[in-house]
């Protein structure tokens, strides 16, 4: 059976439960309950995966270490996985701020990847740090006929979402309306001339289809996170 990627949410952070913009590592800890769902994540893996990695950002670390004491498995820090930097918006909890980093989010994923968060990213940035490294994953180890075992990535919602959807053409319809939850992860498989096909993203399987009965605007009810 062919290694998978796992790109996994961290656990809820106390910026999480604060609504807050936490972009700019080191960043927030991890809640308890944070803790407890890497924990289940874990526990949920139904084979244990050959290699374990996190952003620098601490609450990715943390969950990665919570992770990998289940599992038995050393976590590795690698850097370009970060969370998509808000720039001027950082630490903000308020509606507009909150309103302003979304809109940008969305003008990404219908193309726009030029445009930056204010003082900060752009789409095309975030993706020129953070594809290198899943190439980088491909080459050494899921395309080795020998290897077999999944990856799982410890990262960040929104980064998560723009990578995963660039990879593997996920429609920006569904990704804006279907949020990552903490520990919720995308599931990407490699297919044939360097392409990936996504197989799972949080609870949801192919096809990846908005749905109809949620208008765009409201989105889905993780959306209350901004950052997921």
């Amino acid at each position: 059976m062919t290694g998978r990627l796992i790109l996994v949410r961290h656990g809820q952070s106390h910026a999480n439960v604060q609504r807050r913009l936490d972009t700019r590592p080191p960043g927030a800890e991890l809640t308890g309950l944070g803790v407890a769902q890497a924990q289940e994540f874990a526990r949920s893996r139904p084979r244990p995966p050959g290699l374990l990695l996190h952003s620098v950002a601490r609450r990715a670390a943390q969950t990665a270490s919570a992770i990998g004491t289940e599992l038995t498995l050393p976590p590795v820090e690698v850097g370009g996985i970060h969370e998509v930097q808000a720039g001027d918006l950082e630490g903000l909890d308020d509606e507009a701020a909150i309103a302003e980093f979304n809109a940008v989010y969305q003008r990404w994923h219908q193309g726009d990847l030029e445009v930056g968060m204010p003082g900060g990213e752009s789409g095309r940035e975030v993706l020129d740090r953070y594809l290198p490294v899943i190439v980088e994953l491909r080459l050494r180890y899921l395309d080795d006929r020998e290897w077999g075992q999944d990856i799982v990535v410890v990262s960040h919602g929104a980064a998560i979402r723009l990578a995963a959807a660039t990879l593997a053409g996920v429609p920006a319809s569904f990704v804006l309306d279907h949020h990552l939850a903490n520990t919720e992860a995308v599931a990407l498989a490699p297919v044939a001339d360097g392409r990936w096909s996504c197989v799972q993203w949080g609870s949801r399987t192919p096809p990846f289809l908005p749905d109809p009965e949620v208008p765009a605007a409201e989105g889905a009810p993780e959306a209350a996170d901004p950052m997921g």
